[in-house]
């Protein structure tokens, strides 16, 4: 079944996404996309529970919860807000920060908005994903700033900032170039998010990836990560706190 359509503008996103209801139904699409199935008799009808984010099925009345199993599991924040939460993480070339989001969504708390992106994130990457094929070039780079005592950027004993390697699948005339993509992810890093933490790395890594792979589509990207977070178990506030849950994610896409 084809995925949902994405809004190609600000106004298209505004006029479609006006309330629960439709973020909801929007949602369902991206988490059933071959349609409704009641996972106790198999039953494909199903009317909707909008207050309580739940699908009731028409033969034995089971509930099934919309976002439960998913990035949205437990949330008390409203879907329009994580639907523009998403629009703009996602169609901002230079990314969001948590500050930013907070400012621009009126959120209370800085903490929501820092827990919203990071949940986001853990979405960008796709289990289906394939291997890079054909020629692929790599290159690797040190993430982290100057350290004094260091004999040379290839000295492991002591080293506080992280090695990432990069590798881009060569495709047609184009040659994709290892150390321009490297320089973009030290702007970006720097610039959007004044840079990040050792531990909390990979998951940047994950989302300049996402970005890269979509960049001439940012307004599908909307779609993919609604997609990907519909099919993305929860993590819990300590897990992502302390990234305890990012070991079985590396950033391929």
């Amino acid at each position: 079944m084809a995925k949902p359509p994405f809004p190609k503008s600000l106004r298209e996103f505004q006029s479609k996404f006006v309330d629960e209801e439709a973020c909801q139904q929007y949602l369902a699409v991206c988490r059933w996309p071959e349609g409704f199935v009641c996972p106790r008799c198999g039953n494909r009808r199903a009317y909707e529970l909008v207050k309580l984010r739940r699908w009731q099925c028409t033969s034995c009345r089971h509930q099934s919860s919309l976002t439960a199993g998913t990035i949205l599991h437990n949330t008390k924040t409203l879907l329009t807000v994580w639907f523009w939460a998403a629009y703009l993480m996602t169609t901002d070339k230079r990314g969001v920060s948590a500050l930013l989001l907070q400012r621009q969504l009126g959120l209370r708390r800085y903490e929501t908005a820092w827990m919203m992106l990071h949940k986001f994130r853990r979405a960008m990457v796709n289990i289906a994903r394939e291997p890079l094929r054909g020629e692929v070039e790599v290159d690797d780079t040190w993430i982290g700033g100057p350290q004094a005592g260091l004999r040379g950027s290839r000295q492991l004993q002591g080293r506080k900032a992280a090695l990432v390697l990069v590798a881009l699948e060569k495709r047609g005339r184009v040659v994709p170039l290892a150390d321009r993509a490297i320089g973009n992810l030290q702007q970006w890093l720097i610039g959007t998010y004044h840079g990040v933490s050792r531990d909390q790395l990979q998951i940047y890594l994950d989302e300049f990836v996402f970005r890269h792979n979509r960049r001439r589509l940012p307004m599908a990207a909307f779609q993919t990560l609604l997609g990907l977070g519909s099919s993305r178990k929860p993590s819990s506030y300590n897990q992502i706190r302390g990234a305890t849950d990012l070991s079985e994610q590396p950033a391929e896409d």
